[in-house]
């Protein structure tokens, strides 16, 4: 069996099988041998996919061959757990080895009594950039930054610069730019790597470096940062103060997880999920999604109020009941396409006061082409089933006011809701529905009570 422990280098479901397999026989070694060549994404994916118990007693088993940076690539749930089955030395363990921005990852979840414990565990001078991390909030670019770069001074030779990362033995494993610096910290711009390799010696710093580059305020948002990295096509950018001093530096391996983190947010506000509870136990996780599912609730009795005022018409013309769900639907259908361009769009930056009416115009013609197409479809559908025009022709009057009413409130709630500071990702699908329901309802049932009856 050695053998073939020696060989995993991927987490496949047959993997997962025979390390729950090993936990459940009771065969410690062999659970440590099946994660001991993993990678610290590999450790992540099978603390992850085995249930409770079982990754408890395996947190138990490897202990100090847990990869530290799997801590990092955890479900914040999962995470919560596996740092509970560590005392504070393992986790200052672990935090040491990792950079000072993971390690506040790490370190954020706990209560400020264990926080303080794991600290008084790592060594003063290692300990100093955890707490500077941990002192900005959360979503802060001085969260993100590293410390660890190379900064040198604006009056050096190419040369000096070449010597400096030849000697020093804190530079970072991974350099792409050189940070140039005035003698307060101030920065003066960068060099890429590959050019000041290529320059002569005796040339000053200076005449080759980048004075226009980007950076970032200390508490920049996250979202501002994946912005910046993505416009300007960015590997590493600087973090300054509000004087401009150097603090840091993120890198774009860390804005990568910020993009995925900040997309998979918006989708999971979209379906009414406040936060991944993949992980989290079922009373949690009924309890997470119950907000939303009440706020449904009270929308669809909005319809359904508007239903209860055709009750006359709906109990002469009983086909309509049958009818109006599908008007509705396609409103509802349609209203969602449009929501997800728009919070794609705001949150990218690319729809902006600008281009807003633009946009809007172009969602209601949208809506109305969509909505005469559909329109035509049904209308002949419904005359060839129940033979009556008249009734063809009122529900593809509304379907195209219903498309028509989904197009505009797709685009204006997102539109109104971040206008009053209100995440559109959260609450858009909430309104749409309500929209779209009550427009489906009231003007196929109006106007079947008006030409029908």
């Amino acid at each position: 069996m050695s053998g073939e422990i020696d060989h995993l280098d991927e987490v496949t479901p047959d993997l997962v099988r025979r390390v729950e397999a090993a936990l459940t026989e009771d065969r410690p070694e062999d659970a440590r041998g099946l994660l001991s060549n993993l990678s610290a994404t590999g450790q992540a994916s099978i603390l992850e996919q085995i249930s409770e118990d079982q990754r408890d007693k395996l947190v138990g088993i490897l202990k100090g061959d847990l990869d530290p940076e799997a801590l990092t690539e955890l479900d914040e749930e999962v995470l919560e757990d596996v740092l509970q089955q560590l005392d504070s030395k393992e986790i200052a363990a672990a935090a040491r080895e990792l950079e000072a921005d993971d390690a506040a990852t790490i370190l954020e979840d706990l209560t400020e009594e264990e926080r303080q414990e794991v600290l008084a565990e790592i060594p003063a001078d290692e300990r100093v950039d955890i707490e500077r991390a941990l002192a900005y909030p959360e979503d802060a670019a001085g969260r993100l930054m590293q410390r660890s770069l190379v900064k040198v001074a604006d009056t050096w030779t190419v040369g000096e610069v070449i010597d400096h990362c030849r000697e020093a033995t804190d530079l970072p494993d991974d350099v792409y730019d050189i940070f140039v610096v005035d003698a307060d910290g101030h920065l003066r711009g960068s060099v890429p790597l590959g050019r000041m390799l290529r320059t002569k010696r005796p040339v000053p710093i200076l005449e080759i470096v980048d004075p226009d580059i980007p950076s970032l305020p200390v508490m920049a948002d996250q979202a501002e940062v994946a912005h910046v990295f993505r416009d300007k096509n960015l590997v590493s950018c600087p973090v300054v103060d509000d004087d401009g001093r150097l603090l840091g530096v993120i890198m774009v391996d860390d804005v990568v997880d910020v993009i995925d983190e900040e997309a998979e947010e918006d989708l999971l506000k979209m379906g009414g999920v406040g936060s991944d509870d993949m992980h989290a136990d079922t009373v949690r996780t009924a309890r997470l999604r119950a907000p939303w599912l009440l706020v449904n609730v009270a929308t669809a009795l909005v319809a359904a109020v508007v239903i209860g005022q055709f009750e006359d018409t709906i109990e002469k013309i009983v086909v309509l009941a049958a009818l109006m769900p599908i008007v509705a639907s396609m409103g509802g259908n349609a209203g969602i396409q449009t929501v997800t361009v728009t919070v794609r769009a705001l949150a990218m930056g690319e729809l902006t006061a600008a281009n807003a009416l633009r946009f809007i115009g172009k969602e209601a013609m949208v809506g109305s082409l969509n909505g005469l197409l559909f329109a035509t479809l049904l209308a002949v559908g419904v005359i060839l089933v129940f033979h009556d025009w008249r009734l063809g022709a009122v529900i593809a009057a509304s379907m195209v006011c219903n498309l028509m009413a989904a197009a505009l409130a797709g685009s204006l709630i997102p539109l109104g809701l971040q206008k009053i500071g209100v995440d559109p990702a959260v609450s858009s699908t909430v309104f749409l529905t309500m929209v779209t329901d009550v427009t489906g309802f009231l003007t196929f049932l109006g106007l079947a009570t008006i030409f029908l009856l």
